[in-house]
């Protein structure tokens, strides 16, 4: 969703400029010069953007369900982190960019959901987004949320990132987070506490082309990863007015579960040692808060996540 309207908003861009409107699109070049670090400085949400009537449709067409485990004390700022990406991260959407489920659940909290920067380049794009909430996965931005003394701020993190849509396919329990230990950090030097969410339902929005490691698409998808800072999996799923193909997402419901947080003293320089011992424990929570939930939602007793 976010894709196409991306490249509607760069083709309107484009018509600005080999159109008679060229002068638009140097003022609003102008503009994107000096709004350039807006992203990274808790960007410009839009109370009205984020209650418009179109996101209570696109919850309910799932439905999207967003599900409270413990109490957060608007006091604290906090750090969440979201599994699994999937193909279109609509739990992370319908609930932290929209209103009002998190605001009706978590009063007092308001939800940041980072996302790549590559995305606020984007012209027109990048000012819709940020009305909805969504501001820079940069290490500046995150600072920027977590920084504010009153607390009150939940940095939403969806940890396994672009690389990990690779592995969205129906049914998959594979987590790329081993290795992704910057969120951990963060929280540590800001004393933000760690919140575990896990969306039932992520991976099974689209049918993805079968891609396993070591294949020649896999290898293809992780170079283009790499160069372009974003994944490109090859998924399809149901269309309009048929079910056997399509880009529009199966109607499959989505529940995201909010976890217990887990208290972080600040800590302004880590040690490696402090960084592995706080993310072995948001593993183990994590672990256990999907152990907790998994037959409420239709995963058999036998699976369990897996960790890459």
């Amino acid at each position: 969703f976010l894709s196409l309207v991306a490249e509607f908003c760069c083709g309107f861009f484009v018509i600005l400029i080999l159109g008679n409107f060229w002068f638009l699109a140097v003022l609003y070049l102008l503009w994107l010069y000096l709004d350039w670090g807006t992203p990274c400085a808790g960007g410009r949400r839009s109370q009205w953007v984020r209650s418009w009537t179109v996101w209570k449709y696109f919850r309910e067409y799932f439905p999207i369900h967003l599900i409270k485990t413990s109490e957060l004390n608007p006091n604290h700022n906090y750090l969440l982190g979201f599994h699994p990406h999937g193909v279109l991260v609509a739990g992370a959407f319908g609930n932290f960019c929209t209103d009002p489920p998190f605001k009706n659940l978590f009063p007092g909290l308001t939800p940041y959901l980072h996302i790549m920067p590559i995305w606020f380049g984007c012209p027109f794009f990048r000012e819709y987004i940020m009305s909805a909430g969504m501001v820079s996965a940069s290490k500046e931005s995150v600072s920027h949320v977590l920084n504010n003394e009153g607390g009150g701020h939940a940095s939403v993190i969806v940890i396994g990132g672009a690389e990990e849509s690779l592995n969205a396919h129906p049914g998959s329990l594979t987590l790329n987070i081993l290795k992704r230990k910057g969120f951990i950090k963060m929280a540590l030097k800001h004393g933000a506490h760690l919140v575990p969410v896990f969306s039932f339902g992520e991976n099974e929005l689209f049918k993805q082309v079968a891609n396993p490691k070591g294949s020649w698409l896999r290898n293809v998808q992780e170079k283009l990863q790499k160069i372009m800072g974003f994944a490109l999996p090859l998924f399809h799923a149901r269309g309009v007015f048929q079910y056997s193909f399509g880009l529009i997402p199966y109607r499959q419901p989505i529940h995201t579960v909010v976890g217990s947080p887990i208290p972080v003293k600040q800590n302004l320089n880590p040690t490696t040692e402090e960084i592995d011992q706080l993310h072995a424990l948001y593993l183990q929570k994590l672990k256990k808060l999907f152990e907790e939930h998994k037959s409420n939602y239709g995963i058999p007793a036998h699976k369990s996540l897996i960790f890459e």
